[in-house]
């Protein structure tokens, strides 16, 4: 008798991974719409501190026409406060649709362009790193996304593995370079092993933990610090290795977001990257993490449907565009002569490829602006920000998702001149004239 052939082993798939990352990819967009909302008439509005209005006409009056291509946005349509407001609305209940999975292919399209507009007119508030790989991962989510109006993961067609990829791939970058930019710019404190004994305490806005870790004795510290080094700068190749690797990535990863998140306000960036590291994961590993009674319910079906023709049509060309694009973006920020800048130089107002690096180099001193105000001229008050950590007295306040972006632009301030940071004398202008 000749043995059974033995049974072939099933590649793991990625459709509940793709259904978690994008309701984790909403819950990001709604952080961003509903945080900046409150926020948008006293940054940009039309008696704001930067006027999104006089931005765009200034636009216009260089560039012409042309400006419309160097600052995509909706708000050439109308600048106004209401305007700036129903961007904002707009985003956040879309967002909305985008956590509950309805049209997720059209959703995520309009996101990433109401997100889009409201970059491009929000200069210095708006110029986040996080801002920047918000809208690189929208788009990307965009050809990894399903279609339908309301999809259901044991019936979806897989997703696009060029688009997973893709996706990956930008972890990778975001983590490597944000390792890479500490030691290429020859910082003392990171290369002494010493960053993290001063940036507790000097981060823009910190936690309450933040204190109990800035405690900590020395030695904790270094160690501390070469583990952030070791993280960032050879955890991320493991995703481009087996299986079992990108898991121990996605972990080492996961850990170093947590850490961050619990001790640092950074709006949602960290939420982002772990929205990012979840799709490291496949969906055996993703049922693993289930309740037992909930894993028939997400179990794989016998057969799934085939993607539509016309998605491999689209989604290849478009993935081979992006990566060359990133590779030539990565190789810059490495140092390495770019020898076709102009293949950069276009998708720059739509920030499609992007680079990365936080704290390049660590403050040592914490710095700070006050402000203060008088009516007779003799009696001075200070303005208080409410999430500046300006009184020792008071213990910092947990803050993320929301981003209080006036008050981390008065961080960078503190660290400068004022010619480098020509919004705060617009700023000062606005106090003195009693606007909001």
């Amino acid at each position: 008798m000749t043995a059974p052939p033995a049974a072939q082993k099933t590649v793991p798939g990625h459709v509940l991974t793709r259904w978690v990352f994008l309701r984790l990819l909403g819950v990001v967009y709604l952080c961003a719409f509903a945080s900046l909302w409150p926020q948008v008439r006293g940054l940009i509005g039309s008696h704001g501190i930067l006027p999104a209005g006089e931005y765009l006409a200034a636009v216009r009056a260089q560039a012409g026409t042309a400006g419309y291509s160097l600052a995509p946005t909706l708000a050439w349509l109308d600048a106004s406060d209401l305007g700036l407001e129903l961007l904002c609305g707009a985003g956040t209940l879309l967002s909305l649709l985008l956590i509950a999975g309805v049209l997720p292919l059209p959703t995520l399209a309009l996101l990433w362009g109401l997100y889009l507009s409201l970059v491009n007119i929000g200069q210095d508030f708006l110029s986040f790193q996080w801002d920047a790989l918000l809208l690189e991962a929208g788009f990307l989510a965009i050809l990894f996304a399903p279609g339908g109006v309301l999809p259901r993961p044991v019936t979806e067609a897989p997703p696009s593995r060029a688009a997973l990829w893709l996706l990956r791939w930008l972890l990778l970058r975001l983590m490597f370079q944000s390792g890479v930019v500490k030691l290429a710019s020859g910082d003392t404190a990171w290369r002494s092993l010493t960053a993290l004994a001063y940036h507790y305490e000097t981060q823009p806005l910190p936690t309450p933990l933040a204190w109990l870790m800035f405690q900590l004795p020395l030695w904790f510290q270094k160690l501390s610090t070469g583990a952030v080094l070791a993280v960032e700068l050879i955890a991320p190749w493991l995703i481009l290795g087996p299986r079992r690797l990108r898991l121990i990535a996605a972990g080492l990863l996961a850990a170093l977001q947590l850490l961050i998140l619990l001790t640092g306000n950074y709006a949602f960036f960290n939420l982002l990257t772990l929205a990012l590291c979840v799709l490291l994961l496949d969906d055996d590993a993703l049922r693993r993490l289930l309740p037992p009674r909930l894993r028939p319910r997400w179990a794989e079906p016998e057969r799934r449907p085939d993607p539509p023709r016309w998605r491999r049509w689209v989604i290849g060309p478009a993935a081979a565009l992006l990566l060359g694009m990133s590779l030539l973006r990565l190789s810059a920020d490495l140092g390495v002569p770019n020898p076709w800048p102009q293949a950069l130089a276009w998708q720059e107002p739509l920030h499609l490829v992007n680079g990365y690096g936080l704290f390049a180099v660590m403050t040592t001193s914490r710095p700070e602006v006050f402000v203060e105000g008088s009516d007779d001229g003799r009696t001075w008050r200070t303005y208080r920000f409410r999430y500046q950590p300006q009184d020792v007295g008071r213990a910092p306040r947990w803050v993320a998702p929301y981003q209080p972006r006036l008050d981390w632009q008065m961080w960078f301030a503190a660290l400068g001149s004022p010619d480098q940071s020509p919004w705060f004398r617009a700023f000062l202008l606005r106090l003195l004239q009693g606007s909001p």
